[in-house]
């Protein structure tokens, strides 16, 4: 059985860079003269308007093409392959756009990167430049050093003063900035012309996906799989802001908080293309900080929050400094990249009882969002409906479709916003895209909820499940409940051996600084807590690990691959059987 959404879809260019759909008004996004300003730093304030942001892509092309000597309609876009290693910046963006409007690939690197991992992904994308910032040059110089690039092969993106702590960049690497300034008297850059079809087949940006085991991969993400998600997430919501008051100019638009790293792909196209297409404001903050994140809030009015669930829990645990500031402007906060749970999101919304609570759920793969809630449709624990355009199956572990409500199996999707495949990975592109559809990994389950439409629910990843004696425990299930102990700050819950069951859940725990129990005292009572409550199977048999802090990616997933390694060398050197 199919599920299909509730919204159609118009049709998808497919003929034109995603520079251009952002840019030009011909495509449908909010009028230039009645947007708000599309990126504000939220450090220091400084701002472009919509049309300042045009003319800055527009020189930002300019130098780039007679810097790097790249020129449309000339080569293949891999001789064009940029990577960008940076915090958060309000020129980011439109460094990408220019390097599209050049026919160029952009390879985001997260910011968090040691050397080593910045060079693989230097190496495997085959990198003819880097743009990094001045608090991440030393790594950057460092991994490009390892990967064969040269110092003219780096420029350096502007960051706030504010972070920079009286650090001079050197001379001689140059900056976007000077970029843009040269190109402001350059002659235009030639445009872009494309057939039918080329907006499908051209990889626009190269997002490299942690998936569940080895090296990150890289995931061929095309111009129209960018709009499509665009377009998607816009009819969507559409009928929600056409029901909001409207202003003056005729047009409800949003301020929306750029917090999350731009590498991400939830904050690339959710935040930092949707949001500028509809006429949205997005404050830019470099990275995050709790000070700056709540002071950006009470300062800019901020209406909408783009979150993973550790900074809602970091929010929970610092009430006192939260009530320090004016949050009342929020009125919705979507969280998505990891789970939240449903104890978390219920405990938020008894202190800020006026948000409304957003759940999506997407991947690298799919270009971003597959389902969300409606803003008319709010089922906490649910990731929500189908976007437009996007079609979903479930499949059983022996192959089977499900047609079933409430019946568990692997998730499939279809949709415009899939990606072509993983770069120089043949093997992992045939296992996860299949005959147009693509294998999420994700069990999932499809509910019907009150308001009587077809919401999704994301159980664990199917690799990631725990197998005690045949039957199935989700790591997250258990996670949720564990958050609801009061002396359970945060938690991971991981699978380990045992010799008759195969294996066993063993939870690894961040004690809440109110815990007063010693930890002999906290495992015997935590454990209770779970024998009380869940079935046998689900029980902690593998035991309970007090830790300072569990292991996370900055997009807020448990990095249960490491968790798993360091119980490994616990069990090697405590003489365990492995």
């Amino acid at each position: 059985m199919v599920f299909s959404p509730r919204t159609h879809l118009e049709s998808v260019p497919d003929n034109i860079p995603i520079s251009e759909f952002m840019l030009n008004e011909k495509y449908g996004r909010v009028p230039h003269g009645q947007s708000r300003d599309p990126y504000t730093c939220g450090l220091t304030g400084k701002t472009y308007s919509s049309q300042e942001m045009v003319d800055r892509v527009d020189f930002i092309t300019r130098g780039l093409r007679k810097e790097l000597g790249w020129v449309a309609s000339s080569g293949s876009e891999w001789d064009k392959t940029a990577v960008v290693f940076s915090l958060n910046t309000i020129d980011t963006m439109m460094l990408f756009w220019a390097v599209h409007q050049l026919e160029g690939v952009v390879a985001p690197a997260s910011s968090s990167y040691s050397a080593n991992e910045l060079k693989h992904q230097l190496l495997d994308c085959h990198a003819k430049v880097l743009f990094t910032c001045l608090p991440l040059l030393p790594i950057a110089l460092d991994a490009a050093a390892k990967a064969g690039l040269s110092k003219e092969q780096i420029y350096l993106i502007d960051v706030p003063q504010e972070i920079l702590g009286g650090t001079k960049p050197p001379s001689e690497l140059k900056s976007i900035s000077q970029i843009a300034e040269a190109g402001n008297s350059l002659p235009p850059a030639e445009p872009v012309q494309w057939g039918p079809g080329e907006a499908a087949r051209r990889t626009a940006f190269l997002c490299y996906s942690s998936g569940t085991s080895g090296l990150p991969k890289g995931v061929m993400i095309t111009h129209r799989n960018v709009i499509a998600n665009i377009l998607q997430t816009t009819a969507f919501e559409q009928d929600y802001r056409d029901a909001q008051p409207q202003p003056a100019n005729g047009l409800y638009t949003e301020i929306g908080q750029c917090l999350l790293p731009q590498s991400h792909i939830y904050s690339l196209v959710v935040v930092c293309h949707s949001g500028t297409y509809r006429g949205d404001q997005t404050v830019v903050l470099p990275k995050f900080d709790m000070s700056s994140y709540l002071t950006s809030i009470h300062r800019f009015k901020i209406t909408s929050l783009f979150l993973v669930p550790p900074v809602i829990i970091n929010m929970m645990r610092n009430q006192k400094l939260c009530a320090k500031y004016d949050l009342s402007s929020v009125k919705s906060i979507f969280s998505g990249a990891a789970p939240l749970a449903l104890e978390l999101a219920n405990d938020f919304l008894k202190i800020y009882p006026d948000v409304s609570i957003r759940l999506a759920y997407g991947l690298t793969e799919t270009t971003c969002v597959v389902s969300s809630s409606h803003p008319h449709d709010i089922w906490l624990g649910s990731s929500g409906s189908l976007f437009p355009g996007v079609e979903a199956r479930i499949i059983s572990a022996d192959g089977q479709e499900i047609t079933a409500y409430n019946t568990p199996g692997e998730l499939l999707v279809r949709s415009p916003s899939v990606a072509l495949g993983y770069l120089s990975n043949e093997k992992a592109t045939k296992e996860t895209f299949q005959d147009g559809w693509m294998r999420t990994g994700d069990e999932a389950v499809v509910r019907v909820s009150p308001s009587g439409t077809e919401h999704i629910f994301i159980v664990d990843r199917i690799k990631e499940l725990i197998k005690v004696k045949g039957l199935q425990v989700a790591p997250a299930e258990l996670e949720a409940h564990l958050l609801a102990h009061p002396d359970v700050a945060d938690c991971a819950v991981v699978g380990v051996p045992d010799d008759t069951a195969g294996e066993v859940p063993k939870a690894i725990i961040v004690k809440s600084p109110s815990a007063s129990l010693d930890d002999e005292a906290a495992i015997r009572v935590i454990s209770k807590f779970v024998q009380d409550n869940k079935a046998r199977h689900k029980w902690l048999k593998g035991g309970i690990r007090f830790v300072d802090d569990i292991p996370k990616s900055p997009s807020g997933k448990i990095l249960r691959r490491f968790i798993r390694d360091q119980e490994k060398e616990l069990r090697r050197k405590a003489g365990a059987k492995i």
